[in-house]
């Protein structure tokens, strides 16, 4: 949820190497990287008619080879998810998008800030440890990458909301489960709301940005060095402390 150092870069965390096709099991890797391409072009990553990286870019992002990522799209292009060029590159097809997306009341009360932490409580901390035990190379890149824009907005004394939610998106995604992907996104203005109350409780001579930035650096760190236990308690405490900080440990009675 929120900001964070003012000192230095995030310790570098053993980054788990790229995934290599398996021998033996080829069509095993090629399902996992058909279901993440599918996943992100049903989240709308790639709208219609919008054209998908090149075959480099997407073996590096996903840290496959280049055949694993052709035989992918020839499975996208047979689902009629996707349609080739010629000379142009892969494009998504108009009808890819869901018909309906998950959706959430949106936040109208204070009352509704604890509870979208409530849910939050209840999802996040898993997704945590399935990133810990499933991140590969391409996910744990773009954690750091979320966490060297929180570090660069708390070396200014700054709060960027946007730097703080990809952070926990990412994490989502490293899960490689789009459950909790797609309930992130759903989520996300609900999300936004507290995170802006939370940045601005943090702003001021105490060093809160300077903590919650080392909170998302040791959840990183964590999830980097395939610590699935500490991931999850981390994440938990972080979340916990992030509503403690905003209610200032005054939970509401939600009860009817």
């Amino acid at each position: 949820m929120n900001v964070e150092e003012a000192n230095g870069a995030p310790a570098s965390a053993q980054a788990t190497p790229a995934v290599k096709p398996e021998r033996g099991k080829p069509a095993k890797l090629v399902d996992r990287v058909f279901d993440q391409l599918q996943e992100r072009i049903r989240a709308g990553n790639y709208p219609p008619d919008s054209r998908l990286p090149g075959e480099h870019e997407l073996a590096s992002m996903l840290g496959v080879s280049r055949p694993i990522i052709r035989d992918a799209l020839a499975k996208l292009r047979d689902q009629g998810m996707v349609y080739a060029r010629q000379g142009a590159g892969t494009f998504v097809s108009a009808n890819s998008s869901p018909t309906t997306h998950l959706s959430y009341s949106p936040v109208k009360t204070i009352a509704d800030i604890q509870r979208c932490y409530e849910f939050r409580l209840t999802i996040e901390p898993a997704a945590a440890y399935f990133a810990a035990k499933r991140r590969d190379e391409a996910a744990i890149q773009k954690i750091a990458t979320a966490l060297a824009d929180l570090r660069e907005a708390t070396s200014h004394q700054l709060h960027r909301t946007d730097a703080d939610f990809n952070f926990h998106r990412a994490v989502t995604e490293a899960a490689n489960n789009h459950y909790y992907t797609a309930s992130i996104d759903a989520l996300k203005a609900h999300i936004a709301v507290g995170m802006h109350l939370h940045g601005l409780s943090l702003l001021g001579p105490r060093p809160g940005l300077e903590q919650v930035f080392q909170e998302h650096n040791t959840i990183y760190k964590a999830i980097a060095e395939g610590r699935a236990d500490d991931a999850r308690n981390l994440m938990q405490s972080h979340l916990e402390g992030s509503r403690d900080r905003l209610f200032e440990g005054r939970a509401l009675d939600l009860s009817f």
